[in-house]
């Protein structure tokens, strides 16, 4: 049983990671389809292997759908020159990359993508604090970017740095404030407890609609996303943190980004939208057969998918704040909601347990 357990752990981890991936390819794809739209341009449509022309009414298809543009980028970064500059810090220019990407990937890990699979749980690991382990390490991402900017050596990464370092921890704060509700409502700190209270009490966005919304916020701030990438600024820091880097170190930093997005994404919808549940046609119970556990898993990647294309539609919406403004709606506005809304949620859970 031991020797079953460790295999099936393997392959999940396996699995999530291949799938998380490809799921972040294809984001930068829709990113740059749903740009091109919102602009009133093709986008990428030409990118293919040769032999794809000789595939009768598919091949066309796909190349002008972009589906191989992805494949093409990975590619390009991997064959790039990879060119350090003189005078950056070394150790610590090589460790940003991968600094960056980590903590989106261990985020993961005690996300419940579905149910079960036979006697597995569909979560690579089932943590009592899932909650306070996913914001332990997503404290962590921060740490990549500083890197990065001190390690360049320069003034505009290292401003690019500070900016993202100050951003992230005042969200931060207005991000774990607005989940102390939603515990309190459920009752537990486990990720699949909380999916197993929605099952008989309902979604918990009708419970705690403001933790959402600031948590919604907060996800674009801790995430670097416009109207929060003030980290990117291009017109103030030439590009920012990231701007003295080339080739796969620096399609390292993107792919955590979108890696932390879809993270980002698996907790909204595991904390407010009935993770893997939907309530009806039986899929907010249990998985009994093969084809309910794979139902459960493809409602959780749509749920997911739906909110990165909120973060690729806001990004083409919206202009970037100031960086005052950014500072002034966490500290002033979203801290104070916060701790409202916590008010609020435990003295009616105290009425209610009155009556």
């Amino acid at each position: 049983m031991d020797w079953y357990f460790i295999i099936f752990s393997v392959v999940k981890v396996a699995v999530v990671i291949g799938v998380l991936l490809t799921l972040v390819a294809y984001s930068v794809l829709a990113e740059r389809k749903i740009a091109a739209w919102v602009q009133d341009r093709p986008g990428p449509n030409r990118t293919a292997p040769p032999f794809v022309k000789y595939i009768p009414v598919l091949g066309p298809i796909l190349t002008r759908l972009g589906f191989f543009q992805p494949m093409a980028d990975a590619l390009k970064s991997i064959l790039k020159e990879d060119f350090m500059p003189a005078g950056v810090k070394k150790i610590y220019f090589w460790l940003a990359p991968a600094v960056a990407v980590i903590p989106a990937l261990l985020t993961v890990a005690v996300i419940p993508f579905g149910s079960f699979m036979g006697e597995q749980k569909m979560v690579i690991a089932d943590l009592n604090v899932g909650i306070l382990y996913t914001f332990g390490i997503v404290s962590l991402g921060v740490y990549g970017i500083v890197l990065a900017g001190y390690a360049a050596n320069s003034k505009f990464p290292f401003l690019g740095g500070i900016r993202a370092s100050a951003q992230m921890i005042s969200y931060e704060i207005a991000m774990g404030m607005s989940v102390i509700p939603v515990l309190l409502i459920a009752g537990n700190l486990n990720l699949s407890s909380i999916i197993t209270w929605q099952t008989t009490h309902g979604w918990l966005i009708c419970y705690a609609p403001i933790s959402f919304i600031i948590f919604l916020v907060s996800a674009f701030a801790e995430t670097n996303r416009t109207p929060f990438d003030c980290a990117e600024a291009e017109q103030e820091l030439a590009g920012g943190y990231n701007v003295e880097y080339s080739s796969m170190k620096f399609a390292l930093f993107p792919l955590g980004e979108y890696s932390a997005m879809l993270a980002s994404g698996g907790m909204m919808v595991t904390l407010f939208f009935g993770g893997w549940t939907l309530p009806f046609w039986g899929l907010d119970q249990p998985a009994q057969t093969l084809g309910m556990g794979l139902a459960h898993i493809l409602v959780f990647i749509t749920k997911m998918l739906l909110f990165m294309l909120l973060f690729i539609w806001v990004r083409w919406m919206f202009p970037r704040f100031r960086y005052d403004q950014l500072m002034d709606l966490g500290w002033r506005r979203f801290l104070p909601l916060a701790l409202v809304n916590i008010l609020i949620t435990a003295v009616w859970l105290w009425v209610s347990a009155g009556k």
